[in-house]
């Protein structure tokens, strides 16, 4: 069960390695792209791809869903980037359901671990595998791998290298179920910190922040849902960021220009931007985006 890119190498390492998948659940098609064209979510595609049953329930609570899933017989359900299963559905496999989750649990439980771990200025995370339970993210844990967060990652790169790791551990993870050698764990609570759902709000960067903090949001948020800031009422999306150790010399926001480059002051240091895009145009670095768009030192972003 799953339906983003994330949950790809997932169910293609299990196919790979010989393993029945006897259905694949994921979202319903939605219309995406400029021309609003009815797409088949990524895992739907791969599905496709080997011929494999695809399920794709408007409502997980759906009587019917739940007498498909039964019929399937499973032995195991794997949950990779999906939604919130009831329990009528989670509880039918003989050998019970795991998730796949992009932190190492119990730190991070919630809908964006991924973007919080690089927003808070952690240097490392990781996945975790773990038997579902009705309160999400505590069931007890399965397998976990730790991962560096190398300076120079956004929340895209990251994403990728969690979703390699995690196709690896959900293998070793159905592997060792498989042969009765798994030794679950409860998780310690008392370690537990969120990572809830971003919203437009927690995009919006806060020039009175320190540059590193500001830094860490850039590329926490990028590619998506993308930091911004406005400009005269407009919208400007901040995709990178570079540190500087100049200290600022102006207002929190003041813009400062020179020759190519794009600085801007924070609490203590200028930040300068080095990929962004105006409200109505594409992505680009700087140089071009200078040359296109009216910004003069000592104007202010908000």
């Amino acid at each position: 069960m799953g339906t983003p890119e994330f949950a790809v190498p997932s169910l293609e390492i299990l196919l790979a390695n010989g393993y029945p998948v006897s259905a694949v659940v994921t979202a319903p098609d939605k219309p995406r792209g400029r021309g609003q064209v009815l797409s088949p979510t990524p895992i739907k595609s791969v599905a496709l791809k080997h011929r494999l049953p695809v399920l794709q329930p408007e409502s997980l609570r759906d009587p019917e869903f739940a007498s498909a899933i039964r019929a399937l017989n499973p032995d195991l359900i794997i949950v990779v980037a999906f939604r919130i299963l009831p329990k009528e559905i989670f509880s039918i496999p003989t050998l019970g359901a795991f998730n796949l989750h992009a932190s190492l649990l119990p730190k991070y439980r919630g809908a964006a671990p991924i973007n919080w771990a690089i927003i808070n200025g952690e240097k490392e995370t990781g996945v975790t595998t773990f038997f579902l339970e009705e309160k999400v993210d505590t069931g007890n844990m399965l397998l976990q791998a730790r991962v560096p967060i190398k300076p120079d990652d956004d929340a895209g790169s990251l994403h990728d290298t969690l979703a390699e790791v995690g196709a690896e551990i959900v293998l070793h993870t159905v592997r060792l179920i498989e042969q009765g050698k798994m030794v679950p764990r409860k998780q310690d609570d008392a370690l537990a910190s969120p990572a809830p759902k971003l919203f437009k709000q927690d995009c919006r960067i806060n020039w009175n922040e320190p540059a590193q903090k500001i830094h860490n949001r850039v590329r926490g948020l990028s590619p998506l849902p993308t930091a911004f800031t406005m400009h005269n009422g407009r919208v400007i999306k901040l995709y990178r960021t570079q540190l500087t150790d100049r200290k600022s010399s102006g207002e929190p926001g003041s813009v400062l220009l020179e020759g190519k480059s794009l600085f801007v002051c924070t609490a203590d240091n200028f930040i300068a931007v080095s990929e962004l895009q105006q409200e109505g145009r594409r992505r680009m670095g700087v140089e071009e985006f200078l040359r296109g768009y009216h910004l003069t030192s000592g104007e202010k972003l908000t």
